[in-house]
């Protein structure tokens, strides 16, 4: 028989629906004449229908302890009286200990809404004198743009390196690699470095030899 201080402690397991048939029978026995646990209740009433859309992202998995939902419920009651932004987000996090799958990677946050990352921008142009071929990703950071090269068609053997030019004129070296003799045909070279220019400062970006500074190819960065 669950004592009247675990039936208070039922409130947790019975908002997330992890009781089982015997004690969420108890549970609501005591629920009709307990105002506390009423009360709890109302104030989470709209915990329930986010968990049942969080649940269609995967299997449930074991629950946790009846201490633990007490814990988490008790938290996101007093948060609630603080900020609703900050309750829904402690409720997601509860819904993660016991929903599986792809709410893994549920990121529960307490501020303004979250910012998707920005998505990387590709970039790809060939030489059609020399025939080299690449394509460049850009992707905004706070510090300037991450930026991914691919590059094929290069005879070796050479050294190379990967220049941002500004729209004003000013060249930064993203990256310097060397190529061997034998060469990137249709396997591409994959490289990655970074410059200080934002994203929407850079107007091309050169792939040159460090040794006679040839020019191999020139990638526009603005969309064809």
């Amino acid at each position: 028989m669950t004592s009247h201080h675990g039936q208070h402690v039922d409130v947790g397991a019975y908002i997330l629906g992890v009781l089982d048939p015997e004690d969420l029978e108890a549970f609501e026995q005591h629920l009709a004449g307990c105002a506390v646990c009423a009360a709890e209740i109302d104030e989470l009433s709209g915990v329930a229908p986010l968990l049942a859309e969080l649940a269609e992202a995967g299997p449930v998995a074991a629950p946790p302890s009846p201490q633990l939902l007490d814990r988490l419920v008790g938290e996101v009651s007093a948060t609630r009286r603080r900020n609703r932004v900050r309750r829904l987000a402690l409720v997601a996090a509860a819904a993660v200990l016991v929903v599986g799958g792809p709410l893994a990677t549920l990121a529960a946050t307490s501020g303004d809404t979250h910012t998707p990352p920005a998505a990387t921008a590709q970039f790809a142009a060939t030489d059609p004198g020399t025939g080299v071929s690449a394509q460049v990703g850009v992707e905004p950071k706070k510090w300037g743009s991450s930026i991914s090269l691919s590059l094929s068609h290069v005879s070796g053997p050479k050294v190379c390196d990967l220049v941002a030019v500004s729209r004003t004129g000013e060249r930064q070296t993203v990256t310097t690699w060397s190529v061997p003799p034998t060469g990137y045909g249709t396997e591409a070279l994959q490289t990655t470095g970074g410059a200080a220019l934002a994203p929407g400062d850079i107007d091309h970006f050169e792939v040159r030899t460090v040794d006679g500074n040839q020019l191999l190819v020139s990638v526009p960065a603005k969309a064809a």
